[in-house]
């Protein structure tokens, strides 16, 4: 099963400098606390972190993801082990179309409107 708690790595004094942003960055300061693994001042990434080889890039809900543009596309999903999303450039009647296709074959549709 696909490990659930993760720690969000976020930049060592992001809180303090306006203009550093949240993204990770790895500290390399010679007194960072943070480069010195102290707990207190948050996680840094590590290779342990890093998801079972055969849970990357699924779906927090399990499944594989596969973007469908229209009804035809659903022959690709197997009901549960792919879900489905549908592109953003679909419009509504389509959209409403495939949602009710993917309900009467049983697929999870990740993005539902209707």
């Amino acid at each position: 099963m696909i490990k659930r708690r993760k720690p969000k790595f976020a930049r060592y004094g992001w809180w303090k400098k306006k203009k550093l942003s949240k993204s990770w960055r790895r500290p390399r300061g010679h007194d960072n606390k943070m480069r010195e693994h102290v707990s207190a001042k948050g996680a840094m990434v590590q290779v342990g972190y890093r998801r079972k080889k055969e849970d990357r890039g699924l779906h927090p809900c399990g499944m594989r993801e596969v973007r469908i543009f229209n009804t035809n596309d659903l022959a690709k999903a197997v009901p549960g082990e792919i879900a489905v999303r549908v592109a953003s450039g679909v419009g509504g009647r389509k959209r409403e179309q495939i949602e009710e296709e993917a309900a009467t074959l049983g697929i999870k549709v990740l993005n539902p409107k209707y």
